[in-house]
């Protein structure tokens, strides 16, 4: 107790603390107090085993370090605000765009790919430091993330690893589908976020207005910390509502930042959301509410301590502005990060100890304690297979050893590197907290890797379905590259899959989108030589059932000597999962008395799953269909696993007849930006493709329509829309869900099917 004690007298300066209480486990917590200089506590429990282990330098190397990942819906200028971060904090000498006009591109961009189409396809991993102000030197890891959904896998894995985010919206556009979906992942993971409204500097921009959507479409409490100097051609700088002052960016580039006093015209605008800063606070901090209540007016500290609190937990997002194209505004961006986001230390992370029958564990982020980290993106570099790695806890060495906890497998560190983009810096060792990568592992995305120690697991991050599909062939047969490509490209993105097709002898891909799966068969013909065929894109339908229907049936072979016999009694009955619901158990046996010896139950459910691999209907996978085995029968000498896993299999097909089966069809959430002259013509063209229009918006001369259709009816609209808005339209599409098709849908789904398995025969 007097060690911990000497641990808060040294760091009372930098943490607010009450002195320790008392809990079980001889459990000693620390107690966030009255506001201080910065603001910052911390979340992890300190006990009486691992108290010796906190290095007072490894809490100030935790307190000065930042792990963001930067998020937003395509083309709101994630790319170039990363770019512009990187050349203030001196990690780049100069800024490029994002198209690569310039033959370079932006740093981040490192594929030509993302150079040529000035789209960002794989997340990009870099680190800088940032000198906040008279706070000191900050470490920040930043992670840049595609706005496109075909990549969203990419958003996914950086948000599982990530400690805060910033999100980036267009000062024009405002809230868009990817947005939304973007704002979903964050919460899945816990992740909070500050707000940044970009592109000020563009024809329409009006900020307060997307602050206002932030709120309605978000559902997240949000005000602005800044309001901007001018707006569209005359943005000039931001007045910081908190510290009462100016900034105007300066010099080549907008380097010089310089603090004036506020503008006389704007001081009334100021003022009023300045209030509006301080009521929106006060609906979720307890202090600023004593404050508001009393009518007192709260200080800058006040206000800065108010807004770190309430964004670390997650309830509320401060709103900064600027133009990152026109160099305005970044700096304060990073003076935000450091400000308002959480260290690691203040982010409550958890394993599963496998040694407990996965009981939930809390990890601890000190370097002295045992190494836990997770794998959470492979690439196949040059060098070989390059693995990213948040460390949660302990450190990671050069040299040493580590254990995949799902392989077992001991492997050691041959070499550790920080990734700028696509640029590598050998080091030593990293400290818990931190994101490195090493060469040499093999393993795959989502593996948690201890010293041994420990025999901990993470969970791993959500990976949605695929929902297109198509046949792909090489030109030139016997290449092996063909197969080396497919087995990389799937071990790098969960959502990319790979099959084959016995009856057409045709390897499917799927993904999640055209421009997905586009992506890698081009990558294929660059990066592997291999030019390929592709057949007409599929819909990736699903089939599942309606009803409960029962089934007793009886599998009886006799072939000479041992025959096969086995018989199985239950039901299948439809399952209700809503989006993100951890998906209930889909085989459940039932019996008892020995009817069915417990050794061939698990032959029951490989049946079982046998089946929902290819359903009757159209021959697409089964989804939502609960398989419980109630009773059955079994024959001493000709029952086997075999016999028992084909009376599954059959008894489930004539079941799934029974059960007014259905034809399930990816349902995408489509959002279309263009000129409000042309809002009749597009509305008329999704009502042609059988889209329920769900709401549209007009933004000054544009509009905005929002709508469910099916992927199906969606092929080439691109170039429809193209076409009826005079190429000024543009579009974004992610899936929603599956849905039943319509009943001649279905009769036309299965007829074609039939037809198409008459003719292999």
């Amino acid at each position: 107790m007097n060690r911990l004690n000497s641990y808060l007298k040294v760091y009372k300066p930098c943490f607010s603390l009450l002195p320790l209480s008392r809990t079980s486990k001889t459990t000693y917590n620390f107690h966030n107090s009255r506001s201080n200089s910065f603001g910052f506590r911390l979340f992890a429990n300190v006990t009486a085993d691992n108290v010796e282990t906190i290095d007072p330098a490894d809490l100030s190397r935790l307190r000065q370090l930042r792990n963001i990942g930067i998020s937003a819906h395509i083309d709101s200028g994630k790319t170039t605000l990363t770019e512009r971060v990187l050349y203030y904090t001196g990690r780049i000498k100069a800024i490029h765009e994002v198209r690569g006009k310039d033959g370079e591109g932006a740093k981040m961009d490192s594929m030509e790919l993302e150079r040529e189409r000035g789209i960002t396809i794989q997340s990009a991993a870099t680190y800088c430091n940032w000198n906040w102000e008279s706070h000191g030197n900050y470490n920040i890891n930043i992670i840049d993330t595609p706005g496109h959904v075909d990549f969203t896998i990419e958003v996914e894995r950086a948000l599982r690893v990530l400690d805060g985010a910033v999100l980036v919206l267009c000062g024009v556009s405002g809230v868009q589908s990817q947005t939304i979906t973007v704002d979903r992942q964050m919460r899945r993971y816990n992740v909070p976020r500050i707000s940044f409204i970009n592109k000020l500097d563009r024809v329409g921009a009006n900020p307060f207005s997307i602050i206002e959507q932030i709120r309605q479409k978000l559902k997240i409490t949000a005000a602005a910390v800044q309001i901007p100097i001018g707006l569209e051609d005359n943005l000039k700088g931001v007045v910081d509502l908190i510290k009462w002052k100016a900034y105007y960016n300066e010099g080549n580039r907008g380097v010089k930042v310089i603090e004036k006093e506020i503008p006389e015209g704007l001081i009334k605008l100021a003022s009023e959301k300045r209030q509006e800063l301080i009521e929106n606070l006060a609906d979720v901090d307890d202090q600023i509410a004593d404050i508001f209540l009393s009518e007192g007016t709260p200080t800058s500290q006040q206000l800065m301590d108010a807004v770190r609190r309430s964004t670390v937990a997650n309830k509320f997002s401060p709103v900064l502005m600027g133009s990152a194209f026109k160099n305005t505004g970044v700096q304060k961006v990073l003076d935000a990060v450091c400000a308002f986001l959480p260290n690691p230390s203040e982010v409550h992370n958890t394993a599963l100890d496998l040694n407990q029958k996965e009981a939930k564990v809390d990890l601890l982020p000190y370097s002295k304690n045992p190494f836990v980290g997770l794998a959470f993106k492979l690439e196949d570099g040059k060098y070989g297979q390059l693995t990213y790695i948040r460390v949660y806890q302990g450190a990671l060495k050069r040299g040493s050893f580590v254990i995949n906890s799902r392989t077992l497998k001991k492997v050691k560190v041959p070499r550790l590197v920080r990734m700028h983009s696509n640029e590598m810096e050998d080091v030593e060792e990293v400290g818990a907290g931190e994101i490195c990568a090493l060469f040499g592992v093999d393993c795959s995305s989502g593996d948690t890797f201890t010293d041994g120690v420990l025999s901990y697991s993470m969970t791993s991050m959500f990976v949605p379905d695929s929902v297109i599909s198509l046949s792909l062939s090489p030109k030139v047969k016997d290449t092996t590259n063909f197969s080396k490509a497919l087995g990389k490209f799937q071990k790098e993105d969960p959502t990319f899959r790979v099959s084959y097709d016995v009856e057409s002898k045709e390897t499917i891909i799927s993904g999640m989108g055209e421009l997905h799966l586009d992506i890698y068969v081009e990558r294929m013909r660059r990066e592997y030589n291999v030019d390929c065929v592709t057949g007409k894109p599929q819909v990736a339908f699903r089939e599942t059932i309606m009803s409960k229907a029962k089934f007793e049936y009886t599998h009886k072979k006799q072939t000479g000597g041992a025959g096969q016999y086995g018989k199985v009694i239950g039901y299948i009955e439809p399952l209700i999962v809503e989006e993100d619901e951890e998906p209930l158990p889909i085989f459940e046996s039932r019996v008892v008395g020995g009817h069915i010896p417990s050794n061939y139950i698990p032959a029951v459910e490989k049946g079982f799953l046998d089946g929902l691999g290819k359903g009757t209907l159209i021959g697409h996978p089964v989804k939502n269909v609960r398989f419980v085995l109630e009773d059955g029968t079994y024959h001493a000498v000709d029952s086997s696993e075999l016999a028992f896993r084909l009376a599954a299999l059959y008894a489930f097909r004539e079941a799934f007849l029974r059960a007014k089966p259905v034809i399930l069809e990816p349902i995408m959430n489509v959002s279309i930006m263009a000129p409000l002259e042309f809002q009749g013509a597009v509305i008329g063209n999704l009502n042609k493709r059988k889209g329920t229009i769900v709401n549209t918006e007009v933004q000054d001369d544009l509009f905005v329509a929002n709508a469910e259709v099916s992927l199906n009816n969606m092929f080439g609209y691109s170039s429809d829309l193209r076409s009826l808005t005079q190429g000024k339209g543009e579009f974004s599409m992610e899936y929603k869900t599956h849905q039943p098709v319509m009943p001649y849908i279905q009769e036309e789904l299965m007829a074609e099917y039939k037809k198409k398995m008459a003719e292999k025969k």
